[in-house]
């Protein structure tokens, strides 16, 4: 492979602001760090909620930590239509006209009218690797993933370049599905 990414499956998850923690788990409650994720200075969280839509709910999606300055819920589309609620593919912070839905903690709940969003499939690098793989800040590009009778390219995917950005791909569990996705797999990036 000229451009090899690791694959990672990004589960339904809420990022959660300062305002909405208070009101969820109680004011100047923090957050657990149960464990480190690949992105450095991200973390999953001990901490879970109920995510409800007009049809159904989720009743223990994790967060992850740190807390963000908007609440910002990333589902599947499958989880989405499953629970009732709009989620528009979009990058991670994009949530203006977003979807909606409650968010359920053991200290009160709150709704939150926009902040439900598929993400966009993306991929985090560091300028260096950008350098290397003749990639920019928000270029799209496509990724193939080889794997048994799933092999898949993926097509509109956003490059997103930051020093603190450890290089991989991040797809929704929908899509690692489609391609038959396990964990380490590795995708080829194509720029042509």
């Amino acid at each position: 492979m000229n451009k090899p990414v690791l694959m990672e499956t990004s589960a339904r998850h809420v990022h959660i602001s300062r305002e909405h923690l208070d009101i969820l788990f109680g004011e100047g409650y923090e957050l657990t760090n149960k464990k480190e994720l690949s992105q450095p200075g991200q973390y999953a969280c001990e901490e879970r909620v109920a995510v409800v839509g007009a049809k159904s709910s989720f009743p223990a999606v994790s967060i992850l930590g740190p807390v963000r300055p908007a609440t910002q819920v990333e589902l599947s589309l499958t989880d989405a239509r499953a629970i009732g609620v709009v989620a528009p593919v979009r990058e991670s912070g994009d949530i203006a006209g977003s979807g909606s839905c409650k968010l359920v903690g053991p200290k009160g709940e709150i709704e939150i009218s926009e902040g439900v969003i598929a993400a966009k499939r993306h991929i985090h690098a560091t300028p260096e690797d950008g350098e290397k793989y003749g990639l920019k800040d928000k270029d799209i590009v496509k990724v193939k993933v080889e794997s048994n009778g799933r092999t898949l390219i993926f097509d509109d995917v956003v490059v997103r370049l930051n020093p603190a950005f450890r290089l991989a791909m991040h797809i929704d569990t929908d899509e690692a599905n489609a391609a038959g996705c396990t964990p380490g797999i590795m995708g080829e990036i194509i720029t042509d």
